[in-house]
């Protein structure tokens, strides 16, 4: 579990689909749904630490690529 593709391929696995149709909200959605498959007890505390760490560098590159793209225009 190391990228966003691997964090959407665990997800495609119960049945869980994300297309918002902008990248970072894309990620935060993902991170709710992580959420609920934890709350549920399907993944368990080891994996979901590990998912939540990749959405969240995830979340952070695309803020900083957001950034400098507004910073640019």
């Amino acid at each position: 579990m190391k990228t966003l593709y691997d964090v959407q391929q665990l997800l495609k696995k119960f049945g869980v689909y994300v297309y918002v149709g902008k990248r970072i909200w894309d990620i935060e959605l993902m991170a709710i749904e992580v959420d609920h498959l934890y709350q549920a007890g399907v993944i368990d505390a080891k994996l979901y630490a590990h998912v939540k760490l990749v959405l969240t560098h995830e979340h952070r590159l695309e803020a900083e690529r957001e950034r400098v793209k507004d910073a640019h225009h």
